[in-house]
């Protein structure tokens, strides 16, 4: 049936239904919500565990491993930074990614509490030539100029994904954003965390009005550079990151 519809079809027609259908999606408001509270209420299983990348946990929706596989393809950074490596799903995926783009990139790490286990597994992987782990808090200054040197002139993709309080993840924000040039891009996780109920983080720093979301509301506000890129939120339905994925538009 695929092979007749492409005879008759052809690729850009293929295409131009899958906009529509994602069009229609976008604006479909009973989805939006129903994929809003799916993604909420999935956590009370924490199904974002659930998975692994060339055997380490990801710990990401299947959604957004695609998505960031689509832009690290389109992109095709020579390095992309992360913080929070918690147990180095996410480092092996983007080393794995830029292993296939064959142009000796490097995944750079940064955590200030990796545990022993996951640094040695990480280090005995296949991929651990494509990584660099920095010990340390993402937004001491000293870490991030670390950071800054490695990445030097290189096109560089860098994805938040450590503490999740309003204030950590701004300045993250704003000492990391120099590193994405015009046509990157910089990708916060989790800002899902604002869809939830209030008081659902007991034990943890972040909540309702004070998440990724919240951070990236106030950093856009003073910052031009980067636009929320909408094409790539409607396709998902599904995200951690519904107001995560940041283009840069501009280098000034």
């Amino acid at each position: 049936m695929d092979e007749e519809y492409f005879k008759e079809h052809g690729k850009e027609h293929f295409e131009l239904d899958c906009k529509k259908r994602i069009d229609a999606m976008s604006k479909d408001s009973e989805f939006t919500e129903l994929s809003k509270r799916w993604a909420v209420k999935s956590q009370a299983y924490k199904y974002n565990q659930h998975f692994r990348w060339l055997g380490r946990p990801i710990i990401q929706f299947p959604q957004d491993v695609v998505a960031m596989q689509e832009i690290i393809w389109k992109v095709k950074p020579d390095i992309i930074v992360e913080t929070g490596i918690a147990r180095g799903g996410t480092l092996i995926f983007h080393a794995s990614m830029l292993e296939l783009l064959g142009n000796g990139g490097e995944a750079i790490g940064v955590d200030i509490a990796l545990r022993k286990h996951s640094r040695d597994a990480i280090k005995k992987h296949p991929l651990a030539k494509r990584t660099r782990i920095i010990n340390g808090s993402s937004i001491d200054p000293a870490i991030v100029a670390q950071v800054y040197e490695h990445v030097g002139d290189r096109k560089a993709i860098v994805f938040l994904d450590s503490n999740h309080s309003h204030s950590h993840v701004l300045q993250e924000l704003t000492m990391y954003n120099k590193l994405v040039k015009k046509g990157s891009y910089l990708v916060v996780s989790d800002t899902f965390i604002e869809d939830f109920p209030s008081g659902a983080f007991p034990n943890r720093p972040w909540d309702v009005g004070n998440n990724p979301a919240t951070a990236v509301e106030e950093f856009m506000k003073a910052n031009r550079r980067f636009t929320n890129d909408k094409e790539v939120v409607d396709r998902l339905g599904i995200t951690a990151s519904r107001t995560g994925y940041l283009k840069c538009i501009s280098n000034r």
